[in-house]
């Protein structure tokens, strides 16, 4: 890449380096718009007034919630001590501890105490693209299988830990906190009796469970009930999932105006290895507004205090999502790693969610929600409408490197991938259309660094010529000179090269998060979307690892040897700013250890680049006749200099003023 060369000048004189007046009118109206703008945009009094009433107005509803839910966390763990209690001091007599408890436990769920013991079941739904597992305790989904995917292990593929996950609806019943997650849910009559149940195709399965309150005989009132609602396609990942509140005015306050969704999942790991640029965490989406995501390397929590459309539960290439019909009022979503004993084999991070939802018993009989169990693939998540896309990290923050991978990158990819081929294949095709796409601006690089080595004996003169620290600003001021009369442009090599960076950071976030790589071979490489390990060393090596992946390798060797080929063909541009030239050196080694447990189709769409770039710096010298190119200069060198009107101005003012221009 040209370096780029600054110059600095006092007050009032006039270098070589002239200024287009275009360029000045332009930056005189951007500052006006951007005056105007701001001008534009201030409010008034009235309006500042309008907005510090509506901001307090929320304040005071958004701290009354959170003091109600508050109230109900209180309360929930009123109920949680004595049970504690009762456990911790009935070790010695089991028997009775458990008795007590249970006979606690009903207590303490008011109406809904008949439900609050029984034998637990298992339902199990299967479509064409997962199993869904049931539990009459809590009524929730425990385990999903995806049946299209395996770990990395060859082990079935389920999201998360059954025994541990946990999904619960809670409401304030007179002076007690009822929670779903403890009650024994049963399926309706038309769904009784059976335990498996398979939707396939276009085909759609309603599955009902519900539980009921207590008459005043101490009985369960079947018109009287909470029914969890699940509506399964056979053919997609999504799923609707409804809660219906039936009847049950005189049971929940008719001044409450949200129930509490508490959803907890210790997440399996999947992958052989946890990317660190694409790792597992709790995304969310504000309603109508961004999406946004907690530390994915770190333990994190967070309260939100606005709303929210989905919380999901994310891994690398899949991902667990609630979704709000309407919206969440608020919620503490939290990511954690257990570490008060040892975690069960596989397992990868714990996730907590705890969202409200409006609901009022008096005017709202059901919540509507959906479930999204599946694969983190782009033109699935895309097709919903929902912005579940953006789990993908393809470069959301910059809009250009999202824009590169969503309309150039993926389509592409998914156009290649569809015909068939191995995609070691696949990222050679798209390596080579991204080289040609890109081959008019290495043109115009190689084509100022030949202008810069022709001129290079011309440079090292006037190096020679001023010698002395002091001078160097004459010598930047002669030098400029130079490429002014020979019609060469310094920055003109890296312009191009810049415009190259965009699709080359694309590149970098498109393929760790490409679902399609996971587990494709290629040659030695057994997984694309992993490193590809020919060697395991016995020890670990601190910022490199315990294994030497072959591409890494490649591509470190093939970016050092083009790091000195084109050291070679800038001539003295390099030689200029000797720190750059050593760092040139040092990145590829940095590389090494950072790309080691990386995405091996990352490093192997790098490693085919260079080889790429080699074969065109080799076409470019044989074509660019650096005679001819020499000839040119010397007859640009002899037309006059024409100079803007805006500079010949500057410069009659600063003869007025006693300077004369160089």
């Amino acid at each position: 890449m040209n370096d780029f060369l600054f110059i600095f000048a006092p007050p009032f004189k006039i270098t070589t380096l002239s200024m287009n007046k275009n360029s000045i009118v332009g930056f005189i109206l951007i500052a006006a718009i951007m005056v105007a703008y701001s001008i534009w945009m201030t409010p008034s009094e009235a309006e500042l007034a309008a907005k510090k009433r509506k901001q307090d107005s929320i304040a005071q509803v958004i701290q009354l919630r959170m003091d109600s839910v508050a109230k109900l966390k209180a309360a929930q763990q009123k109920v949680q001590q004595p049970i504690a209690k009762t456990l911790q001091s009935g070790a010695a007599k089991p028997k009775q501890s458990n008795k007590a408890t249970q006979q606690h436990r009903q207590q303490q769920q008011g109406v809904f105490a008949s439900s609050a013991q029984a034998g637990d079941s298992i339902f199990t739904i299967e479509t064409d693209l997962a199993k869904y597992k049931i539990s009459s305790r809590g009524g929730f989904i425990r385990s999903v299988q995806l049946k299209k995917y395996v770990t990395y292990d060859s082990m079935p593929l389920i999201l998360f830990k059954p025994e541990t996950s946990q999904f619960g609806l809670s409401f304030f019943s007179g002076n007690k906190v009822i929670n779903t997650k403890g009650l024994y849910f049963e399926p309706v009559a038309s769904e009784a009796g059976k335990h498996y149940f398979l939707v396939n195709g276009a085909d759609s399965l309603t599955f009902r469970m519900r539980v009921f309150a207590m008459n005043a005989q101490k009985q369960p009132d079947r018109s009287r009930y909470i029914e969890f609602v699940y509506s399964f396609k056979g053919d997609n990942y999504m799923l609707h999932f409804n809660i219906n509140m039936v009847n049950l005015q005189d049971i929940i306050p008719a001044n409450m105006n949200y129930v509490e969704l508490k959803w907890y999942a210790d997440m399996l790991q999947q992958e052989r290895t946890v990317d660190r640029f694409n790792g597992s965490t709790i995304y969310y989406k504000y309603y109508k507004d961004d999406v946004d995501y907690l530390s994915e390397s770190k333990d994190e929590e967070k309260q939100i205090k606005t709303k929210l459309k989905w919380v999901s539960f994310k891994q690398r290439f899949f991902t667990s999502t609630l979704i709000a019909g309407n919206y969440f009022n608020d919620g503490i979503i939290k990511t954690h790693k257990i570490k008060d004993h040892k975690p069960f084999p596989g397992y990868l991070k714990s996730m907590d969610a705890d969202v409200t939802v409006p609901f009022n018993v008096t005017r709202d009989t059901q919540i509507p929600m959906s479930l999204y169990f599946g694969p983190n693939k782009f033109t699935t998540l895309k097709k919903y409408g929902l912005e579940l896309e953006h789990q993908i990290p393809i470069g959301w923050s910059f809009f250009l490197l999202a824009w590169i991978n969503e309309w150039i990158v993926i389509p592409v990819f998914n156009i290649l991938g569809g015909l068939g081929w191995n995609y070691g294949i696949v990222i050679l095709v798209l390596t080579v259309l991204l080289k040609i796409f890109l081959f008019p601006i290495a043109y115009k690089t190689y084509m100022s660094s030949a202008k810069m080595r022709v001129l290079k004996p011309e440079v090292d003169e006037i190096n020679a010529k001023y010698p002395k620290k002091e001078d160097s600003m004459k010598k930047q001021q002669a030098v400029m000179a130079l490429y002014k009369k020979a019609g060469a442009n310094p920055a003109s090599g890296c312009v191009p090269m810049l415009l190259q960076m965009p699709i080359l950071f694309a590149m970098f976030r498109f393929f760790p998060a490409a679902i399609q790589l996971r587990q494709q071979s290629f040659l030695w490489a057994t997984d694309l979307s992993s490193y590809d390990s020919i060697l395991h060393l016995p020890w670990n090596i601190p910022f490199y690892g315990d294994h030497v992946s072959l591409f890494t390798l490649l591509m470190t060797v093939s970016t050092i040897m083009y790091t000195y080929l084109n050291n070679q063909m800038m001539g003295s541009q390099t030689q200029t700013m000797p720190g750059m030239k050593t760092m040139m050196y040092i990145m590829p080694v940095m590389f090494l250890g950072i790309f080691n447990n990386y995405a091996s189709g990352l490093s192997y769409y790098y490693f085919l680049a260079n080889i790429i770039t080699f074969g065109q710096m080799y076409v470019f010298r044989y074509a660019i006749n650096e005679d001819k190119l020499r000839k040119q200069i010397e007859a640009n060198k002899k037309k006059p200099v024409k100079k803007s009107g805006f500079q010949k101005r500057l410069e009659e003012a600063a003869k007025k003023r006693g300077y004369q221009s160089k």
